[in-house]
């Protein structure tokens, strides 16, 4: 949970800090620019995740891995910057500190969805071993043979 919360903060720093850049050097509305901002955080978060939070997890699907990194960080993107365009559209809360305001919520509420997706369902841990005949289940090495009386 460490290294999910040390990968994700900097995400959101990396997600809140584009968003703001976006918002300064462009005429983006408020949501686009935290569609942009969420999309490079995700793309973040990826490497983060696969190769410091989960590097000890299964690699051998990576296609499935991918695809369904992608599928939950759509679902998470559309909760991050659905609680920020109901902020600024239902509401009318859109200063620049709203705005932050309620994309850090967003992050917040998306990131429960995201730690339980990813655990669960992309990163998945590799089965347990289970020791093969003959052999001791601490060690993992065989058991001596017992040594035969020859008459």
């Amino acid at each position: 949970m460490a290294k999910f919360g040390a990968v994700g903060g900097a995400g959101v720093l990396v997600n809140l800090g584009v968003f703001n850049l976006v918002r300064q050097v462009t005429d983006l509305q408020v949501v686009r620019a935290s569609v942009i901002a969420t999309v490079v955080a995700i793309i973040f978060n990826y490497v983060g995740f696969r190769y410091f939070t989960y590097r000890d997890r299964d690699k051998s699907g990576r296609t499935r891995e991918m695809s369904l990194f992608l599928l939950f960080s759509a679902v998470g993107l559309v909760i991050e910057n659905g609680v920020l365009y109901a902020a600024t559209y239902g509401f009318g809360w859109d200063s620049p500190l709203q705005s932050n305001v309620f994309k850090f919520l967003g992050i917040g509420v998306a990131t429960l969805f995201r730690f339980w997706s990813y655990r669960t369902w992309v990163f998945r841990a590799l089965p347990v071993r289970e020791p093969a005949a003959g052999e001791v289940a601490r060690g993992g090495r065989p058991e001596p043979r017992p040594r035969q009386r020859v008459p």
